[in-house]
């Protein structure tokens, strides 16, 4: 009861730039769920905002994620676009070859171990595993969104789940409530994005 009442206390003191960021970010994976390009304008709003309050909070390697989340969602509204096939506005629905997992998970350890390295040396860190876990699945869901393969759903899973209680725990429970409806949006995004990649291979 009394995790819920802090939880309700700070909820009440949530800023009018965190209640933004998070409508955006919910507006942008809901858009991604559709396959619709529309993820990448509101998620540009909503991590733009995310650098700065990410930073203030003491967050920094989730801060450094969304400034690569800037980056990403560019690429990815440039790619996601820039079809060959004349009949398709966008790009297909893919996935990843044996090859591809491999460097999936090889982008993924590299990043956990370099972020959380930078953590415990140069910063104040108070969460350097959590927040270094975090940032190593959002880098690697991030770019394979931008390809857009399939896989790039189980590492926002798993960066979601991580996070809700990480922004409990650093005073940001509007944020962390985003997370929670990330989880349950990219759990409907993976099965509908698997319906569609199996009818275009019917």
């Amino acid at each position: 009861m009394e995790i819920w009442s802090s939880f309700y206390d700070q909820l009440l003191e949530t800023s009018l730039l965190e209640f933004i960021a998070v409508i955006c970010g919910i507006l942008s994976v809901w858009f991604s769920k559709q396959e619709s390009i529309l993820v990448y304008p509101f998620g540009i709003v909503s991590v733009t905002i995310f650098i700065f309050l990410t930073y203030e909070y003491g967050l920094y390697a989730e801060t450094g994620i969304n400034v690569y989340y800037f980056l990403m969602s560019i690429y990815g509204w440039w790619n996601w676009k820039n079809t060959k096939d004349i009949a398709r506005s966008q790009i297909p629905i893919t996935k990843s070859t044996q090859k591809g997992h491999f460097l999936n998970i090889a982008t993924f350890l590299a990043a956990f171990i370099m972020i959380y390295l930078l953590l415990i040396k140069f910063t104040d860190s108070t969460v350097p595993v959590l927040d270094a876990l975090t940032t190593g699945f959002a880098v690697t869901g991030m770019y394979l969104m931008a390809l857009k393969k399939i896989e790039h759903w189980l590492f926002w899973i798993a960066c979601d789940l991580i996070s809700i209680p990480l922004y409990i725990y650093k005073g940001l429970p509007f944020t962390s409530f985003q997370f929670l409806v990330f989880t349950y949006i990219a759990v409907l995004g993976w099965m509908s994005w698997r319906r569609k990649l199996g009818e275009s291979e019917v």
